[in-house]
């Protein structure tokens, strides 16, 4: 008892930062990591349940206590070890993933106090590892003969990949684009998820022997029904890339991006490393970013660095609506991103060139709450107003792109164009078909996305070893 109490008296750690006075001029990751020491006594905090709650908030069911109290007693690879039994992208997951929401929430610290930091040890566990040249390779099981083709290389993809390379069964991941990594290395800036971590954790999946094919645009250069021909399965894993947009005048302006291509543009284009790369992407002085979402946050961020004067997130809800992760908030606002909340653009106006100069806006209230539990926005009358910007990002979300389930007879898709997936195996109407992820769920996490992988995974090893569908 009194070791609770002495472990409950620990405060949450802090985790050392880049200043934002800096930061606002690079791309350089904005929390530095725990050292050591401060990782060892975050690690104290834990109580070691003996029902741990927390696994239960993972969507991987990571063995949270076992890998931190190996982080306790400094067994540090060890305890990246252990996290791996259940996750290959820890480096990630450790730095993207809402574990304020999920394991973190489940803490029984929680309840009285601060949760222990989940996220940033498993961050630094992964990070001793890959910095210290030990990763391991773990024992694959003998070949199985059998071929699986994985469509996209996001995080269910690289998830299936990872478990059933292990499992003994060939794998090939096709991705569309010129560089693997799907969300993680287009539309994650370089301050909060490093490229090198992600060609870490992919090289880690080549070094077990999955291949990948790049330039691969699956429902163009094959079907899928000519991958069935080659392979025993088929995992779509190729998220929900289609951008949403607003429908208003202007919209079609010189000086307009959606979120996804701006961020492309910055990211997997490396505009971000200017002027070394002289990636073609409109500055602007005065940008405005449509939403409140983490990947506005990120163009928000990403337009502040490269060189914008004002940046403002506007929104049509209030503060307390926001989806974006609290802490990614706080550091748009340390960075001096201006929120226009309870706000909503009803048009873009041009000028002669056709180039964006101004957004006329109308105020919001709120009314009751509606179908996604925030409360409703309610334009009010008479209250438009216009706001000079040269650059507008729309980051509304995202949809399925058709590209691939258009040309796939077979699959069935729900109102919103997403493959219908059972949700424990991930097997779609489509014989020898999986799918996970966004495409399945719409844009949600990193964390959720991996969880759906592992468990199509499990299916599809069933299917391959038993051949019952």
């Amino acid at each position: 008892m009194e070791e609770k109490k002495k472990r409950e008296k620990i405060p949450r750690q802090k985790m050392p930062e880049q200043q934002p006075k800096d930061r606002i001029h690079n791309f350089n990751e904005v929390p530095l990591g725990y050292p050591p020491d401060v990782a060892k006594l975050e690690a104290e905090r834990c109580l070691q349940c003996k029902k741990p709650a927390c696994v239960e908030g993972c969507p991987v069911e990571i063995d949270i206590p076992a890998f931190i109290k190996l982080i306790k007693e400094g067994e540090f690879l060890s305890a990246a070890r252990k996290i791996k039994e259940k996750n290959a992208l820890p480096a990630v997951c450790g730095r993207v993933c809402p574990q304020e929401v999920q394991c973190e929430s489940k803490c029984v610290l929680a309840k009285k106090d601060e949760p222990v930091a989940i996220g940033r040890l498993e961050r630094f566990a992964a990070d001793w590892e890959r910095e210290n040249g030990e990763i391991s390779i773990p024992q694959i099981k003998e070949k199985t003969g059998k071929k699986v083709a994985v469509v996209g290389s996001g995080p269910a993809g690289l998830t299936v990949a990872a478990d059933l390379i292990v499992l003994g069964h060939e794998v090939t991941i096709f991705e569309a684009l010129h560089k693997p990594g799907g969300v993680l290395i287009y539309g994650i800036p370089e301050f909060r998820l490093p490229k090198k971590i992600v060609d870490a954790e992919i090289n880690y999946l080549k070094s077990l022997g999955v291949r990948i094919e790049v330039n691969w645009v699956i429902g163009r250069i094959k079907t899928v029904d000519e991958l069935l021909e080659e392979y025993d399965a088929v995992f779509l894993g190729l998220g929900a890339g289609l951008p949403l947009f607003l429908n208003i005048p202007g919209e079609n302006l010189c000086g307009v991006y959606s979120a996804n291509e701006y961020l492309t543009r910055a990211n997997l284009m490396k505009a971000y490393l200017f002027p070394e790369y002289d990636t073609p992407i409109s500055k602007g002085k005065r940008v405005a970013v449509i939403g409140a979402g983490n990947v506005a946050m990120d163009a928000a961020r990403t337009a502040l660095r490269l060189g914008a004067e004002e940046v403002h997130i506007v929104y049509r809800r209030g503060r307390e609506e926001m989806p974006a992760r609290k802490e990614e908030i706080h550091h748009a606002e340390e960075e001096g991103i201006i929120f226009d909340l309870l706000t909503n653009p009803v048009r873009f106006i041009g000028d002669e060139r056709g180039w964006v100069k101004e957004m006329e806006c109308i105020r919001m209230g709120l009314g009751e709450p509606d179908a996604s539990g925030r409360r409703r926005p309610v334009p009010v009358k008479g209250s438009e107003f216009k706001m000079p910007f040269d650059l507008i990002i729309v980051a509304l979300g995202t949809a399925a792109n058709p590209l691939l389930t258009q040309n796939t007879p077979g699959l069935a898709l729900n109102e919103r164009g997403y493959i219908i997936a059972d949700p424990e195996t991930g097997k779609t109407k489509k014989e020898r078909v999986w799918a996970g992820g966004d495409i399945v769920t719409g844009a949600a996490t990193v964390i959720l996305a991996m969880g759906a992988g592992r468990k199509a995974a499990i299916s599809i090893d069933e299917y391959l070893r038993t051949q019952k569908w």
